[in-house]
C-alpha cells in the first residue's frame, strides 16, 4: 500500500545512507507554481522512479537536483552538501536533450568526459557503446536520435557516481530496444549508488524500480515501494512529510 509516511525515523537513522535531502522546495515561473513545498529524502542503494504526466514538474525537479536550475526557494542537498560544484562531482546526469556539437564523434566526447570527470571509466564506456551497436568514430551529425540517446546513456553510466539522474532515458528509443537499454542501466551502475529516473512510459520501466514517486501539478501525491515482482523488495527509503536530518530552515 502506498501512503504518506508519518512515522519519521530518529535523527541517527536519518543520517544513515541519506543521499538526497530536499526541504520546502518551491519553484515558480513568474506566477505559476511548478513545484510546491516538496519535502523528500532519498537513501543510497535504490532505483527510484519519478512518475507523472507531462507538466507535473519532473524535469524541473531534476534540473534543480543536478544544479542546472538555480533559482528556487527551499533547501536541496546531496550527500550533505548544498547543490554546487561539489555535488556535480557526485551526480551523473542524463538530460532529456542532446548537448553534442554536430562535428563531434563519440570518441571526441569520451575524451572530454575523461578530462572532466575523475570517476569516468573510458574502457567501460567503449564496451557499452559496442554492445549497443554504436561506432565510436561515427560523426554524431549522422546518428539517429535513438543512437545519440544510447550514446549519452553510455557516457552517464560509465561514471562511478553516487547518484545517477536520468530524465526520460528511453523516451526516444525504439520499443524493441527498451528492455536492452533498461538492462544496460541496471547492470552498469554502482550498486551502492542510487538511480533516480523520470519517465512517462510506466509500463516499460516499472519492473526495475524499488520505489516510485508520483508528481502531479508540482506536488508529491503518491510514494511507496514498487509492487512489481521483477525486483527484490527493499525497505521504504523515502519520506516526504518530514525534514531531513541535516536540513536547515530555508530563507
Amino acid at each position: 500500500m502506498i501512503s504518506q509516511n508519518n512515522n519519521l525515523p530518529s535523527d541517527g537513522d536519518q543520517m544513515k545512507d541519506e543521499l538526497v535531502c530536499i526541504t520546502n522546495l518551491t519553484k515558480k515561473y513568474q506566477k505559476k507554481i511548478v513545484l510546491s513545498n516538496i519535502n523528500l529524502t532519498l537513501e543510497s542503494g535504490h532505483i527510484i522512479g519519478l512518475l507523472g504526466p507531462n507538466g507535473s514538474g519532473k524535469t524541473t525537479l531534476i534540473k534543480i537536483l543536478t544544479g542546472v536550475m538555480k533559482e528556487y526557494s527551499g533547501t536541496v542537498m546531496v550527500n550533505g552538501k548544498a547543490i554546487g560544484p561539489d555535488t556535480k562531482a557526485l551526480v551523473s546526469y542524463l538530460p532529456d536533450t542532446t548537448y553534442f556539437s554536430s562535428w563531434m564523434r563519440p570518441v571526441d566526447v569520451i575524451s572530454l568526459f575523461k578530462d572532466f570527470y575523475a570517476d569516468f571509466d573510458e574502457k567501460k564506456c567503449l564496451e557499452m557503446l559496442h554492445r549497443l551497436g554504436l561506432d565510436e568514430n561515427q560523426k554524431i551529425k549522422t546518428m539517429s536520435k535513438g543512437m545519440i540517446e544510447k550514446f549519452q546513456l553510455c557516457l552517464v553510466m560509465s561514471r562511478n557516481a553516487m547518484l545517477y539522474v536520468l530524465d526520460e532515458p528511453i523516451g526516444g528509443v525504439d520499443p524493441a530496444a527498451r528492455d536492452f537499454i533498461l538492462d544496460t542501466i541496471i547492470t552498469n551502475y554502482n550498486e551502492n549508488a542510487t538511480i533516480f529516473m523520470s519517465t512517462h512510459l510506466i509500463s516499460d520501466v516499472e519492473r526495475i524500480f524499488d520505489t516510485v514517486i508520483f508528481l502531479r501539478e508540482g506536488e508529491i501525491v503518491l510514494q511507496g515501494i514498487s509492487t512489481i515482482s521483477g525486483r527484490k523488495k527493499r525497505s521504504p527509503l523515502m519520506n516526504y512529510s518530514g525534514r531531513c536530518s541535516n536540513a536547515k530552515q530555508a530563507d
